[in-house]
């Protein structure tokens, strides 16, 4: 019974008061608890199909790569080639991403050998091999085509006819949208051809 409202409150009542409350928290905590639980299951199940579908799009697109969790050694390389800012800009960008897998690939020692100070303006030249700038390129605008697009460092040839291969790489995963761009996800890296 709830007294009225100008009435006092005794210590008596405000002790059932008090025991009430903390017996519904303790019987709330466990639904609390599971309810976040799935949260973080439905989010860590869902993270990469959300980023095929663009609902992460308003992470640009280094962020992007970084959720992802392939592209550790992309990262590092734009990192030491002082190319995080121009990934993080406005764009619109089209990023070939090689995964962590494809510069393994390389000969032994290569990434060691890019990631050192004096060879940055060598791994800065191979990693814009990789993004075109001013245009967001998806995979349906090159589905059934053959045709040679201008990166920031030189050309590559693009084939859509059969999946989408980039020079002598091929698109694994492509429309990957972040909010300055997309990611095509390939499994080698470009090399420059000379």
């Amino acid at each position: 019974m709830v007294p009225p409202a100008n009435s006092y409150v005794g210590p008596p009542v405000m002790k059932h008061l008090i025991a009430l409350s903390a017996a519904l928290a303790l019987t709330a905590a466990p639904a609390f608890a599971e309810t976040c639980q799935y949260t973080k299951q439905k989010t860590a199940h869902q993270v990469e199909a959300e980023l095929v579908k663009g609902e992460w799009t308003k992470m640009d697109i280094v962020d992007t790569a970084a959720e992802a969790g392939q592209f550790e050694t992309l990262l590092a390389a734009a990192t030491a080639a002082g190319l995080v800012d121009a990934l993080k800009g406005d764009g619109p960008l089209t990023v070939f991403a090689p995964t962590d897998e494809a510069f393994a690939a390389l000969p032994d020692g290569t990434v060691e050998t890019l990631l050192l100070p004096e060879n940055k303006d060598q791994l800065a030249g191979i990693l814009k091999l990789h993004v075109i700038a001013g245009s967001k390129v998806t995979s349906d605008q090159l589905a059934g085509q053959t045709l040679t697009v201008d990166t920031l460092n030189g050309e590559v040839a693009i084939d859509g006819t059969n999946g989408v291969m980039v020079n002598d790489a091929t698109v694994v995963k492509a429309d990957v949208m972040a909010s300055n761009g997309v990611i095509h996800v390939i499994d080698k890296v470009l090399l420059p051809s000379s």
